[in-house]
């Protein structure tokens, strides 16, 4: 199931940044307004300067690109479906990725890309919670499952393994790069989602997904 065609860059250090606000700030090594977001958040934007960037344990992040229109978004997901419980949680579920996924289309085709076009890249999925079952792996087979049953078009994925991963994605162009984490500095992102399944129906959550154009200057 795992492929790796996005290559790793090597080991993260730390550069100043530029804080823009809500998760925003301006990446030094990238040289390029960066939007980070967090389990159960999107992010979509046409702009040609902007990254979207997020940290995957055994969450899944589906990258979705219209090559013609230049314009992309990414999700956040931790579990394949929604329970009949949250159905009226417009935030928690959006952590979902039965929900995650059709909100990131529609914000897609609403912002201008066309279905037939999208081209979708899929990341995280990673064994790295002890637990009885493979959560990782789970996430994984739906997003796969996903893309296929909705006749999309899988232009790449890195799934599964035992590492956390940083993704940086570039929605204007599609470009995807991931890189694998060390355990110690995956520590925050498992504790995260240890706890969100621990509380998955009790915790609220941000579901909205934002959008970024060309017009946006990117916050101050």
């Amino acid at each position: 199931m795992t492929a790796t065609p996005f290559p790793d860059h090597g080991p993260i250090h730390a550069a100043p940044s530029r804080r823009m606000g809500s998760g925003r700030y301006f990446n030094q090594e990238f040289k390029v307004d960066t939007v980070k977001i967090a389990l159960g958040q999107q992010a979509v934007s046409d702009r040609p300067d902007l990254m979207i960037a997020t940290t995957l344990g055994s969450c899944v992040a589906a990258c979705i690109h219209d090559p013609v229109r230049g314009i992309g978004g990414m999700n956040h997901f931790m579990l394949p479906d929604l329970p009949a419980s949250e159905l009226e949680g417009a935030g928690v579920a959006a952590r979902y990725g039965s929900v995650a996924m059709e909100r990131l289309i529609n914000a897609l085709l609403t912002a201008g890309a066309e279905r037939r076009r999208l081209q979708v890249k899929l990341f995280g999925g990673g064994r790295v919670i002890e637990s009885s079952y493979d959560i990782g792996g789970l996430n994984s087979r739906f997003a796969l499952e996903y893309v296929r049953t909705e006749g999309l078009v899988l232009a790449g994925h890195d799934l599964g393994g035992g590492s956390a991963r940083r993704l940086h994605y570039f929605p204007h162009s599609g470009r995807a790069l991931r890189r694998l984490l060390r355990p110690e500095a995956a520590a925050d992102t498992v504790i995260r989602e240890r706890r969100f399944i621990a509380h998955a129906s009790r915790t609220p959550g941000e579901g909205e997904v934002e959008l970024f154009t060309s017009a946006d200057p990117g916050g101050s």
